[in-house]
């Protein structure tokens, strides 16, 4: 028994019994009935031992006088519920148990003679300021609020970890000082109130034994596994990311709830679609017992009828306490037949349903009959949303990888370069019709040289993610003072304690959002809250009106969802209108010379452009083509920008852009990957051109902590000197025709991973102007127009 664990305390223990003794004194004074001769005889015991009256800190004496302790305990320690209650006598924060009921005693036996109780996460500089913060509340008056839930984590005999929650009595204690005790003063306190984390100043106002601690605790525990691990749960899931092997996450969880250390988990997709089964599409590695062979599967050849019809139609629970009684009383069930072959003898399949649609089934298995049933299967109801939301996270970001996907692999073939690919399926096709094998090759332009530019929406994350916060605080706002009044007719501690996880949910909200907050408060109202607003009873008409107000405003087209509407509307708008300037002025810019243009939206719009004689073999090439592209590629970047100017005043959320182009001289080729079904630069050197276009957009002025790109301006960077020279002369010629302001800035790019030596020019759009999208100056036009100046 160690009685002070963490040695370094501002107080002196004294362990005494001396409240219990002087109201056993009491009560033999106040009569002679059995109650008080019981008494008489504990006092005549005590006075024997005059350390159980004065205290000690001896712990081979109490350990000594071990019974004698119990007997004056008796009345604290009922021996009728020994067997009941999680019960010891302790001192706050020492991990020192006495007289511990008979439960204790076997919860600490079954975890084994090398086990060692502890508090969880608690270390001596919490024991040390808790300490102080007891003495403050009981002798200076103050109010310190320092508690936490406290638990002790002990294995039991199966090495299921069970989690108990440890509740203080300290009725039987007192608090003294002692001579090395320091004087508190007010502005004492309020020093320390600010400095928890000054472990030294503590100990300034506290030394060491300055304060004796007479008596004893109860300590009270109870079994609090469930909620622990449903806590726990919450917590990993929540930081799930994809592709997360959620099996080893949550395992634990699920042998903790069910008390079985051998249980397995298991997990089937359902394709609603095509009513098959298949293996998690997000985590293939994750074991499926329903599925016997392959990936996918029939409905009806993986379950029976029966079971078919609680998961798929009524989305319930179904279980089988015994595969194999089961399997007597229904030969030729495959799904039996496939659980009893891989050692399954009980079985829960619980389905994973969001919005009304059945994502898959979680499969619970056990290797023994009779652990999983009808009734235990209801214990996943406190889990299975944290669950469900998981997975369909996990779905969710599938899907968007599917898209993205078909995007990137299925794209249209661009019509410059249309003439190639239809040239080589002739081929194919000739050589099929004669019978004859033909392999279709790579389409490659070789010899071209790059164009990319981008307009960027700026702060579009902050903004979505303010506008997310502003909907939540309104809907909250709203809801929490109409639960508070359903409440008032309704005295329900469930009332209460949604109450109170609303209002710590508000105060989340008013703070910057953390990853998935907004799912997980959704997933609150929706199973928690929403319920018990569509189930109250007794209510007046105006009660009714304001939650049928609620739930109108809480549809997604509701006001509780306006900023994320007014957001997301004012990244399309911007999108939409940069997309069609882009769109509308490439068609004059094929008609100049055809080259190869695809553009992407994001958060703003990208484009990249290809230009060379093997695009276009059939019409004449030369640099000025590529010269003329350039120029128009920085007359619509104008363009759209000033759209975006006469567009702003009219946006929900007034977003700026900023705008960025990436000059590179380098002639590259060009390849139809075959396998990824997209264009995609040749050789490992022309790699480098992608590289800086992932880069070039987050990049800093070097020495700077300013960003390349800025609102109101076009940032164009290049290499080397002739691309200066040349993008000076198109800056000016623009200059001069009122498109650009006079001032350039020439400017240097941070170095980064893998590029460095970049610069930029960046000069400001005049913005007092249109530019119509059919009128776009020519290289042409800007030599002679330079030639009339010379002369």
């Amino acid at each position: 028994m160690n009685l002070k664990r963490y040695t370094d305390s501002p107080l002196q223990m004294s362990i005494s019994f001396h409240m219990v003794i002087e109201h056993l004194e009491q009560v033999a004074a106040s009569g002679n009935g059995l109650t008080a001769q019981r008494a008489q005889q504990l006092v005549q015991l005590a006075d024997e031992h005059p350390e159980l009256r004065e205290g000690t800190a001896d712990a081979k004496w109490i350990e000594k006088h071990t019974d004698i302790i119990t007997e004056l305990l008796a009345d604290l320690f009922p021996a009728i519920l020994t067997d009941n209650e999680i019960k010891a006598i302790t001192v706050p924060f020492q991990d020192v148990l006495l007289n511990p009921t008979r439960r204790l005693q076997n919860i600490l036996k079954e975890a084994g003679p090398k086990f060692d109780i502890t508090i969880r996460d608690f270390d001596e500089h919490q024991v040390y300021v808790n300490t102080c913060c007891i003495i403050l509340n009981e002798h200076y008056g103050t109010n310190f609020n320092f508690s936490r839930p406290l638990f002790y984590d002990i294995p039991n005999a199966q090495g299921i970890m069970k989690h108990y929650r440890i509740l203080y009595n300290a009725d039987f204690m007192e608090l003294t000082p002692t001579d090395k005790a320091v004087e508190i003063a007010p502005k004492d306190i309020d020093l320390l109130r600010d400095n928890f984390d000054d472990l030294e100043l503590w100990k300034k106002y506290f030394p060491a034994g300055s304060w004796l601690l007479k008596g004893f605790a109860i300590v009270n525990l109870f079994d609090a596994t469930v909620e622990n691990a449903v806590s726990a749960l919450k917590g990993t899931l929540l930081g799930a990311a994809y592709g997360d092997d959620l099996k080893t996450k949550i395992l634990e969880v699920f042998r903790s709830i069910y008390k079985i250390p051998h249980l397995q988990l298991g997990f089937t997709s359902f394709n609603e679609a095509e009513n098959k089964f298949s293996l998690a599409t997000f985590n293939p590695k994750l074991k499926s017992y329903l599925l016997k062979d392959g990936d996918e599967e029939e409905c009806f050849e993986s379950i029976c009828v029966k079971s078919m019809q609680q998961l798929v139609q009524q989305q319930r629970y179904f279980a089988i306490s015994n595969v194999y009684k089961f399997l007597q009383a229904d030969p030729g069930n495959v799904m039996a037949q496939r659980l009893l072959d891989q050692g399954v003898q009980s079985v829960i399949l619980a389905p994973v349903v969001k919005n009304g649609h059945l994502l898959g089934v979680i499969e619970v298995i056990s290797e023994k009959a009779g652990d999983l049933n009808s009734i235990n299967a209801n214990q996943l109801e406190i889990i299975m949303p944290y669950i469900t939301d998981t997975i369909d996270r996990q779905y969710s970001f599938m899907q968007n990888q599917v898209q993205a996907l078909i995007q990137n692999e299925y794209t249209t073939i661009h019509p410059s370069v249309y003439w190639k690919f239809r040239k080589e399926a002739l081929k194919a096709i000739k050589a099929r019709a004669e019978k004859q094998e033909y392999t279709l090759r790579e389409v490659t332009f070789p010899d071209v040289a790059p164009l990319y530019g981008q307009i960027d929406i700026k702060g579009s994350s902050d903004t979505r993610n303010h506008s997310v916060q502003l909907d939540l605080r309104a809907q909250l706002g709203a809801l929490i003072p109409l639960v508070e009044e359903l409440h008032v007719g309704v005295k329900d501690a469930d009332y209460t304690q949604n109450i109170q996880n609303l209002q710590e949910l508000a105060m989340d909200v008013q703070s910057t959002l953390k990853a998935d907050t907004e799912q997980f408060i959704q997933n609150y109202l929706e199973t928690r809250i929403h319920p018990l607003l569509r189930s109250a009873k007794n209510l007046t008409v105006a009660q009714r009106n304001t939650i049928d107000n609620y739930f109108a405003q809480a549809d997604k087209t509701g006001d509780y969802h306006m900023n994320r509407r007014r957001y997301e509307e004012t990244v399309a708008l911007i999108n939409q209108k940069m997309a069609s300037v882009l769109d509308l002025a490439q068609v004059g810019a094929q008609a100049a010379y055809p080259h190869y243009y695809e553009r992407f939206k994001t958060d703003g719009i990208e484009h990249n452009m290809y230009i060379g004689q093997a695009i276009s073999p059939a019409k004449p090439y030369d640099v000025n083509k590529l010269y003329n592209l350039r120029l128009w590629q920085l007359q619509v970047m104008c363009q759209m920008e000033l759209e975006h100017r006469f567009l702003k005043d009219k946006l929900p959320y007034p977003l700026d852009v900023t705008s960025l182009i990436l000059v590179y001289s380098q002639q590259m080729s060009i390849r139809f990957r075959m396998d990824e079904k997209r264009f995609d630069v040749d050789g490992s050197y022309n790699a480098r051109f992608e590289i800086v276009k992932k880069r070039i957009d987050k990049a800093f002025i070097k020495g700077s902590q300013q960003r390349l790109t800025a609102v109101g301006k076009i940032t164009i960077v290049y290499s080397n000197h002739e691309e200066e020279v040349e993008y000076l002369n198109y800056i000016r010629f623009l200059q001069s025709n009122k498109l650009l302001e006079d001032e350039v800035e020439m400017l240097e790019v941070e170095d980064l991973q893998g590029v460095s030596g970049l610069k930029a020019l960046r000069v400001r759009i005049r913005y007092n102007t249109s530019l119509p999208v059919a009128n776009f100056y020519t290289y042409k036009e800007m030599q002679e127009q330079n030639a009339a100046v010379t002369a």
